[in-house]
C-alpha cells in the first residue's frame, strides 16, 4: 500500500533523510522509533505532503505524494506533535470546518461529525471550545480532525504526549479500532511500552537513516521459545536443525537457542520429548519474553 524510495531530505549544513526506503502493508500498525533528531517527524512531515523532499519517492495507493500533493491529502489524516485547534471555534465548528476542507459536503457534515465524536467518546463536548477541554480531551478532539474523513493512512506524532496512563489504554483501543475497520497507522513515539500494545511492525530511525524494518507482531499461529542447556553442548546449531517443527532463530554459546514452535501445545510437547530424547541437558524450556524495547535495544546496539 505504502513504499518510500530513496527519500533524502536536508535541512542547511544537516541531512535529516538519508536514502530511507521501506514498505508498509495496507492495515499495519506501525511504530516509528529512534532517538531525538533521528528524523522521525521530518519523515511523518514528507509523507503527509507538508515538506518537500530534495529526491526520492513517496507513493500511497497509487498516488505519487510529491506530484499529487491535494490528492494524497484526501487519503491521508496528520496528527502533528504540536497540534492547534481554533480556540475561538466550538468543538462542532472545529470539526465542521475540517470536514469541509477535507471535500466533505455539506449536508454529509453533521453525520460524519456524529460519527467521528462517537468513536472518540467526545459527542458530550461538541459546543465546548478547545480551551475549556483537557489535554486529553484536545488530543481527541485532534484525532478526530485528522479521521473525519475516513483516510486510508493515519500519520500519528507522539499522539500520547501528555495524556495520563487512562487516557492512554484508551488509545491505544481506538488504533486497534482504526485498524480494524481498515485503516493503516504510522505512529512516532518515545514510550515503547505504550506501543507494544498494538503495533505490528515497527521501523527504526537514526540520524536520518532506517536502521531496521522489523515485524513485532508474528502471526498467532507461531511464537518463540527459549531453550536453555545446564551446561554448553558442541554444535547446538546442527543438532536443533534436525528437529522437525522446529525453526531456528539463533543460538549463542552453544547453551541457549531461540526457536520458532507453532501455536499448537501437542506440537511443542513433542518438540521437548525430542530434545529430551537427545540427552539434551535442558533446563529452560518456555515461551520467549520478547517486546518492543527489547526489539529496538537490540537492533540499536548491533549497529553503529
Amino acid at each position: 500500500m505504502i513504499t518510500v524510495d530513496k527519500l533524502i531530505f536536508e535541512y542547511p549544513g544537516l541531512r535529516a533523510l538519508d536514502n530511507v526506503s521501506f514498505r508498509m502493508d495496507q492495515g499495519s500498525i506501525t511504530a516509528l522509533v529512534g532517538p531525538n533528531g533521528a528524523g522521525k517527524t521530518t519523515l511523518l512531515r514528507c509523507m503527509a505532503a507538508l515538506e518537500r523532499p530534495v529526491s526520492g519517492t513517496i507513493t500511497i495507493e497509487e498516488i505519487d505524494v510529491l506530484e499529487q500533493p491535494r490528492d494524497c491529502h484526501r487519503i491521508i489524516g496528520y496528527l502533528s506533535d504540536f497540534f492547534g485547534l481554533y480556540q475561538r471555534l466550538t468543538v462542532r465548528q472545529c470539526l465542521h470546518f475540517v470536514a469541509r476542507a477535507q471535500g466533505i459536503d455539506d449536508s454529509d457534515c453533521p453525520a460524519a461529525i456524529a460519527a467521528v465524536c462517537r468513536r472518540l467518546n467526545i459527542e458530550d463536548r461538541l459546543e465546548m471550545r478547545p480551551g475549556e477541554l483537557s489535554r486529553g480531551l484536545r488530543q481527541r478532539v485532534a484525532i478526530a480532525q485528522a479521521i473525519i474523513h475516513k483516510p486510508s493512512l493515519v500519520l500519528l506524532d507522539e499522539p500520547a504526549s501528555g495524556l495520563d496512563p487512562e487516557a492512554r489504554h484508551e488509545l491505544a483501543e481506538l488504533f486497534l479500532d482504526l485498524q480494524r475497520q481498515g485503516m493503516t497507522l504510522l505512529v512516532s513515539s518515545h514510550i515503547l511500552a505504550e506501543l507494544e500494545a498494538y503495533c505490528t511492525d515497527m521501523l527504526v530511525l537514526r540520524n536520518g537513516r532506517l536502521v531496521e524494518q522489523i515485524t513485532v507482531k508474528k502471526a498467532r499461529q507461531h511464537k518463540p521459545f527459549k531453550l536453555l542447556l545446564a551446561q554448553p553442548v558442541q554444535n547446538l546449531a546442527e543438532i536443533l536443525k534436525q528437529i522437525p517443527d522446529i525453526e531456528l532463530l539463533k543460538t549463542e554459546h552453544d547453551q541457549l537457542a531461540l526457536i520458532q514452535l507453532t501455536a499448537d501445545t501437542q506440537q511443542q510437547h513433542a518438540v521437548l520429548k525430542a530434545l529430551l530424547a537427545l540427552n539434551l541437558p535442558v533446563c529452560e524450556f518456555a515461551p520467549a519474553a520478547s517486546n518492543l524495547q527489547d526489539a529496538y535495544l537490540q537492533t540499536i546496539r548491533q549497529r553503529p
